[in-house]
C-alpha cells in the first residue's frame, strides 16, 4: 500500500482492517491537489491527499468513507465485470472472478461470482418481499397486483401505475434490507400519485418518516427510483 508520512497509526489500521474484510485494498498518495479525492476500483480504494492536509483531519475523513466503499464495492465488481463480457478490460472469463457478497449490508462468509451473486440476490429478495409487502400496502393504503425482480442497471425499482405492477433491481438486497423497504414503500406510493410530486413525497414521508436517510444510501450510487 502506498501511504503518506503522518498518518494516526491506530485509526489507518483500523480502516486497513475494515477494507481488507471486504476485500478492498487502500491506496493513499499525496498529490498537488485541493481536495481529498476517492476512487473505488475492483478490490481497490484509492484516495488522493492533499499534500498540506493535517493527520487528523485526513485519518477522520478516510474513516467516514469506509462505510460507503464496502457498500458500493459489489456494484463496482458488478459493473467491472459487465465491461468485461463486452471485452472492453480484458480477455479473462468473468465466471472465474470471485468475489465477497454482501446481503442486506453485511459482509457473508461466502464468495461468489457475478452470475452466481445475482442467483443468490434474486434467491434472498425473492424470500422477504412477499412479507414485505403485506407489512407496507396496508400502511400506504395501495396493493400491487404483480412484483417482478429484474437486472436493473440505473433504476432500484420501478412502477406500471395502469398494470399495478412494481419491479425491483436484482441488486438490492446488497445493502440493508431498509432500503429495500423504502423502494417498496416509493413504488406503492406511484399508485396514488404516478410522478414525484409534492403530494407524493408527502405520501411518502406520511408512510415512512425515516425515509429520507435509505433514499440518500440509494440515489446517486448506481440508479435511481421509477
Amino acid at each position: 500500500m502506498i501511504m503518506p508520512q503522518g498518518f494516526a497509526p491506530s485509526l489507518l489500521e483500523s480502516i486497513i482492517q475494515r477494507l481488507a474484510a471486504a476485500g478492498i485494498e487502500l491506496q493513499v498518495t499525496k498529490k498537488r491537489v485541493k481536495n481529498i479525492n476517492f476512487r473505488l476500483k475492483p478490490y481497490t480504494l484509492m484516495v488522493s491527499v492533499p499534500l498540506s492536509i493535517s493527520t487528523k483531519e485526513m485519518a477522520q475523513v478516510l474513516d467516514k468513507r469506509v462505510a460507503w466503499a464496502i457498500d458500493s464495492h459489489p456494484q463496482v465488481l458488478a459493473q467491472y465485470e459487465r465491461r468485461q463480457q463486452h471485452g472492453q478490460l480484458s480477455t479473462l472469463n468473468p465466471s472465474s472472478v470471485l468475489a465477497p457478497v454482501m446481503l442486506w449490508g453485511e459482509r457473508q462468509s461466502l464468495t461468489l461470482n457475478n452470475d452466481e451473486t445475482l442467483i443468490y440476490y434474486r434467491q434472498q429478495l425473492s424470500k422477504v418481499t412477499p412479507a414485505l409487502f403485506d407489512k407496507w400496502q396496508p400502511i400506504v393504503g395501495a396493493d400491487a397486483n404483480e412484483v417482478r425482480i429484474k437486472k436493473m442497471h440505473s433504476r432500484w425499482g420501478s412502477c406500471n401505475t395502469r398494470a399495478r405492477r412494481i419491479w425491483l433491481s436484482v441488486y438490492l438486497p446488497a445493502y440493508p434490507i431498509e432500503c429495500t423497504e423504502y423502494v417498496i414503500v416509493h413504488e406503492l406510493c406511484h399508485l396514488h400519485h404516478a410522478n414525484h410530486s409534492r403530494a407524493f413525497w408527502q405520501t411518502v414521508a406520511t408512510a415512512m418518516p425515516e425515509y429520507q436517510q435509505w433514499h440518500d444510501r440509494l440515489v446517486g450510487k448506481t440508479g435511481q427510483l421509477d
